[in-house]
């Protein structure tokens, strides 16, 4: 039976007369990379501040490895890490004292610190930099310093809230590679980001929240499932008249069609070999016809469908 690592229930959280979270619940299953997501001012940031006990809440209870959250549970929260989207290291600092400064807050032992520290640094990819102080660090290395000042007392659970923001391709796969490994060895991670293809690539539960409130939640599979159009085909055609239009749209499993002289869009819901169906039509009808492409709906489909909303590149 899967463990439950974080488990919230009916949480409500209002700033005056505003409900930032409206009885908000979520359960996090141990070894889970668990995707966040939501439109600014969702309530995303509101949620994972009452998870870490940094803001207090008006009802609801949350739970972390079984046990209530409290300020003042330091057993728990010395087995989170956790990587803000803003950079919080010491300036004054080198990359090597910044992690080892971190790490020891949970660790004393200086054998056990040293090795700890050293395994970070291997991970995310900072032996070269250890002199160097953040300030002459590139937005993608401030990067990997943040995340490896957040891992390298091995939490059990991992809450990384945008950590890819405005770092180059190279450190991005770094970064998504090493989360994807940090959940093999066994570590559970909350994740959050504005990138859709990052959340489809390491995600293995994701939940999206609007107005305080959990509007969808499954695997991507699962939520893809959930939206109207479940494929879109795109044919390159030119001289189509409205009649063949109508017998397109008329097709199982076609709700829509679009045609601009140039291409023709036919959005299905349901069914299979749907684009099958439109060529043979056209070909009946002796219509020559160009490039030919179909789509299958991404995340970001079921989340412009079911808030309404596209991602911005801000948090919360």
């Amino acid at each position: 039976m899967e463990k439950t690592i974080v488990k919230i229930d009916n949480l409500v959280k209002r700033y005056g007369d505003l409900i930032a979270l409206d009885h908000f619940s979520l359960e996090i299953k141990e070894g889970e990379v668990f995707g966040l997501l939501g439109p600014n001012g969702s309530g995303k940031t509101t949620a994972i501040n009452c998870l870490l006990s940094l803001l207090s809440f008006d009802k609801g209870s949350i739970k972390i490895f079984g046990r209530e959250m409290t300020p003042v549970n330091y057993d728990i929260k010395k087995e989170i890490g956790v990587i803000m989207q803003n950079v919080a290291v010491f300036e004054e600092l080198t990359v090597y004292e910044n992690i080892d400064y971190f790490c020891g807050l949970y660790i004393s032992d200086k054998a056990e610190r040293k090795r700890c520290v050293e395994e970070a640094i291997t991970f995310t990819g900072l032996e070269d930099f250890l002199k160097f102080r953040p300030k002459k660090l590139s937005g993608g290395l401030l990067r990997r310093l943040n995340i490896a000042c957040g891992i390298a007392h091995k939490p059990k659970l991992i809450i990384l809230d945008e950590p890819t923001v405005a770092v180059d391709p190279q450190s991005r796969n770094k970064i998504l590679e090493g989360i994807i490994d940090l959940n093999k060895k066994g570590t559970t991670v909350i994740y959050t980001s504005h990138y859709m293809e990052e959340v489809e690539q390491i995600c293995s539960h994701i939940a999206i929240i609007d107005k305080g409130k959990k509007i969808a939640e499954g695997t991507k599979d699962e939520l893809k499932r959930m939206i109207k159009n479940t494929e879109t085909i795109n044919i390159e055609v030119l001289a189509l008249t409205s009649d063949i239009l109508a017998e397109i749209s008329a097709l199982p499993h076609v709700y829509n069609t679009e045609y601009d002289e140039r291409r023709l869009i036919v959005y299905c819901s349901g069914g299979r070999h749907n684009l099958i169906r439109v060529l043979d039509l056209l070909q009946k009808k002796d219509i020559g016809f160009g490039r030919v492409w179909s789509e299958l709906p991404t995340l970001n489909d079921v989340f412009l469908e079911v808030t309404g909303k596209a991602l911005r590149d801000k948090e919360d």
